[in-house]
């Protein structure tokens, strides 16, 4: 073997008569150019080598292989192409088996469908995850997966973008059998001879039919008219089901061919580099300053002080990441609420069978339920999640500097209060930090970490080691009023009332945000948060309020009745009956009708499209605010604050990427128009205009930080 094929990442030796091919492309042996180029050579060694009678193919490392490199998305495609290798691998004479360990996934698992056999070891996980950056499998998945698993399951599998382990894949037809043990090597080189020994031949997965077809036909119509309504405006997933029907319909040759068409639609649309953008910027918000400075503290115990929603929220997370808890109450009543809070979670789990009974006691035995402080002075890390109130917070916090040990992490859960006040209510500023939870917080996947002047660098690298253990999506964020996502929201929610007042009902408003393409609309999402927590806020923000600004009292008006939403059964919209889906209100429009004569303003007409564009033009001119101010430290991680944390739809990439691909100059001229109106409420963030001014984007300052 010459020296440049020993460096390629394909390794191939013949074992008695079997040829071993070796993924070996670390981390996860990608689908890079070289990989493929490898396994083109390795099917060509088999179809001339007559010693070979077969070839196995296994990974390297923990991975079969994870798929294709995205890091070669958007650039232009590299021979040889992975389509045409599997169609040559599979119509070979010769015996090919894959031996599955760790992920098989997109790719990956296209290339052990198009081998003739699949075994599969105890932590293989297989999936077609392309849906999640706004694709569709493309080189025979989608034609190949229906033939093996049934039309409506491989749809299934594809619109989900999840993982099936081992044993659902035996189950569903994906893999041929099972094996013990970690070596794949070892596993496969067995089942290869096993096959030989029996005379097995190589049995085509595109020579298989999909069963009953007319069935599996009506099957996916009702699944493409379930899928339509679930995902909102998204592309791929009714490409993938035209797919799966080309599947049933097709011979072979042409289902690929339509699957190739599909394919490169999907690659074209702006959705794609939506979802690729939010896919990179998740795992860029981890980058920070402080990780080449200091390591993470250690920490195993923790104490949450607080037992309400967002207390046992905060407590199930840090359960089930392994960590042990005491939970601190005022009172025994309040105690016994708070545990029943964090069990009501658990049995909600059992309930759904997610979870055994043995599994909770389990869990639970690492929960210390108390109402003293000194339960808590050996603890490694606390988080405060108590009312929010900052004198309520100052007076918790000059309790944990009496009671905790030197170096333990104390940490505020606020969405709004100056953590540097906080921190300077205790001895010790430097070990104090605000980790900002999204409720539910077992569920919301988005954590603000909230970095104060005065701490140290290693308590920012151990509240990001907190959130990968939590497996939450971490965000820094500087101190000012509302961090960086409801800093932000605060003002977008402006310009909704402004639209309000101005002549659109919040029923136009909701609708117009939703075919946009978030789950809920601002007057929704207020209603279900409860309007007195927004109300709380504003009368806060009173005395500190510019005089001049332009301050809608429609949401007070309503407040002041008690209408709170959903919890008191009406508030921007009427819940009957305790529903959960809002009905318009027609006293509503009549409160919002007489505070517009109240100001002389004459009610306009606005379309969908001129209300989004004052929403987005808010929220990026408040934005590119929060990033000159070092609030935000690069625009990924305001993308992936509203992206994990707002519901902003994850195809639009997030709010600063979205203003990418419309153009900041037209952002900016939006803003500017609006300004003739309200000048005080529009001004131009002067970051915004600079870009503009060189003829850059938001996206070129991505690399900082």
């Amino acid at each position: 073997m010459s020296e440049q094929a020993s460096a390629s990442p394909v390794h191939i030796r013949l074992d008695g008569e079997v040829l071993v091919v070796t993924i070996d492309n670390p981390p996860v042996n990608a689908l890079r150019q070289a990989v493929r180029a490898g396994l083109q050579e390795a099917v060509e060694r088999l179809e001339q080598d007559a010693a070979a009678r077969a070839m196995l193919i296994v990974g390297q490392g923990k991975a079969f292989i994870a798929g294709a490199d995205i890091r070669e998305f958007g650039k232009p495609p590299m021979a040889p192409f992975l389509p045409e290798v599997l169609n040559r691998m599979e119509a070979g004479g010769k015996l090919v088996v894959a031996a599955i360990h760790g992920p098989a996934l997109g790719g990956g698992l296209e290339v052990a469908m198009a081998t003739h056999y699949r075994l599969a070891l105890p932590g293989a996980k297989l999936g077609l995850p392309e849906v999640n950056l706004g694709l569709l499998p493309g080189a025979g998945g989608t034609q190949r997966s229906p033939r093996l698993m049934g039309a409506l399951p491989a749809a299934e599998l594809m619109l989900s973008g999840k993982h099936l382990s081992a044993k659902a894949a035996l189950a569903a037809g994906l893999v041929d059998k099972l094996a013990e043990g970690d070596d794949p090597v070892a596993a496969g080189l067995a089942y290869v001879r096993e096959l030989l020994a029996s005379g097995t031949q190589p049995r085509r997965t595109c020579d298989l039919e999909v069963a009953d077809k007319a069935a599996a036909l009506a099957a996916l119509d009702q699944l493409a008219q379930d899928t339509a309504k679930k995902t909102r405006g998204l592309f791929s997933p009714a490409k993938i089901i035209e797919c799966v029907k080309a599947a049933v319909q097709m011979p072979f040759a042409e289902g690929v061919k339509r699957e190739r068409e599909l394919f490169l639609e999907c690659l074209n649309s702006p959705q794609r580099a939506g979802l690729v953008h939010a896919f990179f910027a998740e795992r860029e918000t981890a980058k920070i300053p402080e990780a080449k400075a200091a390591a993470p503290r250690h920490f195993a115990k923790l104490a949450i002080i607080g037992g309400g929603t967002m207390g046992a929220g905060i407590t199930v997370a840090a359960l089930d990441a392994g960590l042990s808890v005491v939970m601190i109450e005022r009172d025994a009543e309040s105690i016994a609420r708070g545990r029943k809070n964090v069990e009501k979670v658990y049995d909600g789990l059992i309930a759904k069978g997610r979870m055994t009974a043995e599994a909770k006691a389990a869990t639970m035995a690492r929960y210390q339920p108390s109402t003293s402080y000194d339960d808590i002075k050996d603890v490694d890390l606390v988080i405060e999640a108590v009312f929010e109130d900052i004198e309520v917070k100052k007076a918790v916090f000059k309790e944990l500097d009496r009671v905790c040990k030197p170096g333990a992490v104390l940490a505020t859960n606020t969405s709004y209060l100056d953590i540097d006040a906080i921190a300077a209510s205790t001895s010790r500023p430097q070990d104090v930090i605000g980790l900002h939870f999204f409720s539910p917080a077992n569920i919301m996947k988005l954590l603000e970490i909230v970095v104060p002047a005065k701490v140290a660098p290693d308590v920012v690298v151990t509240a990001f080691e907190l959130a990968k253990r939590m497996k939450k999506v971490p965000v820094r964020a500087g101190v000012c009023d509302g961090f960086i996502g409801n800093r932000i929201l605060s003002v977008y929610r402006e310009a909704a009332n402004h639209v309000l007042e101005d002549g659109a009902s919040p029923y136009e408003i909701d609708a117009a945000v939703r075919e946009f393409g978030y789950p809920m609309g601002p007057f929704q999402v207020s209603d279900l948060a409860g309007g007195d927590i927004g109300w709380a806020t504003r009368k806060r923000k009173a005395a500190t309020r510019d005089p001049r600004a332009r301050y809608v009292e429609i949401a007070d008006r309503i407040a002041e009745r008690g209408w709170y939403g959903q919890k008191t059964g009406r508030g921007w919209y009427l819940y009957p009956e305790g529903a959960r889906v809002g009905q318009q209100d027609p006293e509503v429009l009549a409160i919002v009708d007489a505070e517009r004569k109240k100001k002389g303003i004459t009610p306009r007409a606005f379309t969908h499209e001129e209300i989004m564009r004052r929403y987005m033009a808010a929220m990026v001119n408040e934005g590119a605010k929060v990033l000159e101010e070092g609030i935000a430290l690069r625009p990924l991680d305001i993308d992936v604050t509203f992206l994990f944390g707002y519901g902003f739809p994850r195809w639009r990439g997030g709010p600063m990427q979205w203003a990418d691909m419309q153009g900041l100059p037209k952002v900016l001229a939006d803003i500017e128009a609006f300004a003739k109106e309200d000048a005080l409420f529009w001004q131009p963030a002067p970051l915004l205009k600079k870009l503009v001014a060189e003829g850059r984007n938001f996206a070129s300052l991505n690399q900082r930080g």
